[in-house]
């Protein structure tokens, strides 16, 4: 069996598996998310929810930016103390309550993000764990045939008896 020379690009490449919350390469900036969710509540041409589901599922996508926004604040945070307790009730019956908690939860979320942005939390993230260096298969071939080499030149200048 013969290995092509060339670097294996799919090998190199992480998948988006082992991936943690504060890793830079996890995917797009929370605050970044959490604004668009922000926007199609917020935003002036952004369309009406129209059903209960509809709802529910914007509160849900609130709820998760709410958790990981959190992660990024000190614990004590009054925007992110308000923002947790909005969370905390449960979603209002009828049409009228459940979008007002909805245009509160989503002020909230607003709120946190203008404040992870102007604190630039999110420069003091924990620091990552280092990712374990794993060699091309061209560096593997070179040391193998390096070892080869030096065995020969050692067993070709020990003299025979």
């Amino acid at each position: 069996m013969r290995l092509s020379l060339a670097p294996r690009r799919a090998f190199c490449q992480r998948s988006g598996q082992g991936r943690r919350l504060g890793d830079p390469g996890a995917g797009r900036d929370q605050a970044v998310s959490a604004t668009e969710t922000v926007t199609l509540v917020l935003g002036e041409d952004s369309p009406v929810p129209e059903t209960a589901a509809d709802v529910e599922d914007l509160v849900l996508r609130l709820r998760g930016h709410v958790n990981q926004l959190g992660t990024l604040m000190p614990s004590q945070e009054p925007a992110l103390l308000r923002a947790q307790q909005l969370c905390s009730v449960g979603l209002p019956e009828g049409y009228l309550p459940s979008r007002v908690h909805l245009v509160r939860l989503a002020e909230a979320t607003q709120e946190l993000i203008a404040k992870i942005r102007l604190d630039d939390v999110g420069v003091s993230r924990p620091a990552r764990r280092l990712a374990r260096w794993t060699p091309q298969i061209n560096v593997l071939r070179g040391a193998v045939f390096a070892v080869a080499l030096t065995c020969l030149v050692w067993a070709a200048s020990v003299p025979r008896t």
